[in-house]
């Protein structure tokens, strides 16, 4: 029977299957935190005497045992339930008894889910947290190994002033502190505890909300009911947001990859196992790793519209489409996880194509830097631009033979320990 059923007759199975959608899928993973919050909740409803001692003590022991369940490989929801929550109340009961029918108390499946999506996201956002360090580590290293090794900028795809590969590595590193810090954002959102809210308005029992704040480590409290009933879907927004910002850093860098491992830029290369092959073409070295990086990102920075369209209109309250924002969530949670993985592992294996500024297609990429040693002589700046800009379509150019950058942030000052302190102050 579902939880909300008062007698056999149910609904069918065209409306079940609808309804229910994969939901019992996802909630495989949600299970270890539900169960967290179900023992918080036995807790305090034995702290404030709904429970007895012992009660709670059942509950809890049971509960522990359920954990070594679902947390092993092949455990399953079966079609008789319709989620996590309605089977571990049944496997409670089933051992339990009546004491098992006592765990839902005050309380409603709609704050059980905020408070185990919650919990979810905050331990998701902080794994995200440590593969994010991981890559920023990886590019901070091979900008250091290549800080002189020089290539062209460009800007509306023309070649426009010299840029090195430590420029560019330590850019991507550096943004990536932006994206830190709207994932720590994220995290404060969610760790504010729903948890007693019940279906939206609260509860007629004298629970202490307090207690399963403490017990469950969140930092504070969703005060209002409402409110909390609110959060949901919001709090998914917010933390896809800071996931869509950390895929576009993911996947712009993935762009430049693409372009420069083709043969018209040749700027870097990878060893054979990380690249595919044509099954007509057999020169081929594609970048699909990166291109479904790029791919990728693309549909974890769409979620936030997703979830803006879904909540959209909404009044206050609970409203079924709700549950629609689990899956894509998890969903998206896997996808920047898989993709920072993976681009972590790829990119420490880059070649580097050493003396690319050398060819004379990129001379004109020193323009600046020649008409600012004429300013530097004394030359005013339009004066300087004019003289180097006919030179040009003279065809009288000559690059400087060096490139001398020194202020904090050029290619010559990549200033790597002042981006290290800030990625440090924000993780």
């Amino acid at each position: 029977m579902k939880l909300w059923q008062k007698k056999q007759t149910t609904v069918t199975e065209a409306v079940d299957r609808f309804t229910v959608g994969d939901d019992r899928l996802w909630d495989v993973r949600l299970a270890p935190y539900d169960i967290l919050g179900s023992k918080a909740h036995a807790q305090m409803l034995a702290k404030v005497g709904l429970l007895t001692t012992h009660e709670a003590e059942a509950l809890c022991g049971e509960l522990d045992n359920i954990m070594e369940l679902v947390t092993k490989e092949g455990f399953v929801i079966e079609n008789d339930f319709e989620d996590i929550h309605s089977k571990i109340e049944f496997m409670l009961t089933e051992r339990l008894g009546d004491v098992g029918k006592k765990i839902h108390t005050s309380r409603s499946r709609n704050d059980q889910v905020l408070t185990a999506m919650q919990l979810l996201l905050k331990d998701e956002i902080t794994e995200i947290k440590e593969l994010t360090k991981a890559l920023f580590n990886t590019w901070m290293s091979l900008a250091e190994k290549h800080k002189n090794d020089l290539l062209p900028g460009y800007t509306h795809l023309q070649v426009a002033m010299p840029s090195s590969f430590g420029l560019w590595f330590s850019a991507y590193a550096e943004s990536l502190v932006d994206d830190v810090i709207l994932l720590n954002a994220a995290h404060t959102i969610c760790d504010q505890n729903p948890l007693g809210s019940a279906a939206g308005y609260g509860s007629s029992f004298p629970i202490d909300r307090m207690h399963t704040t403490e017990a469950l480590q969140f930092s504070t409290l969703k005060f209002n009911a409402v409110a909390a009933q609110m959060g949901r879907g919001k709090t998914e927004r917010i933390t896809a947001s800071a996931l869509g910002s950390l895929a576009a850093t993911l996947g712009r860098f993935s762009m430049d990859v693409c372009l420069y491992m083709s043969q018209n830029f040749d700027f870097i290369h990878f060893p054979e196992h990380l690249t595919t092959g044509s099954s007509i073409m057999p020169h081929k070295k594609n970048p699909d790793i990166f291109e479904l990086i790029r791919g990728k990102c693309a549909l974890v920075q769409g979620l936030a519209n997703d979830f803006a369209l879904l909540g959209q209109n909404l009044p206050s309250g609970y409203h079924r489409e709700m549950q629609l924002f689990k899956g894509k969530m998890l969903e998206g949670i896997d996808s920047i996880k898989d993709c920072l993985t993976i681009l972590n592992s790829a990119i420490k294996e880059v070649g580097v194509r050493e003396n690319i500024m050398e060819d004379k297609m990129y001379s004109y990429a020193f323009t600046v830097d020649a008409l600012n040693e004429l300013v530097q002589q004394g030359v005013p700046f339009r004066d300087a631009y004019k003289q180097v800009g006919l030179d040009v379509e003279a065809g009288n150019f000559k690059p400087p033979k060096k490139v001398h950058h020194t202020h904090v942030g050029s290619l010559g000052n990549l200033s790597l320990d002042k981006i290290q302190e800030k990625f440090n102050k924000h993780y």
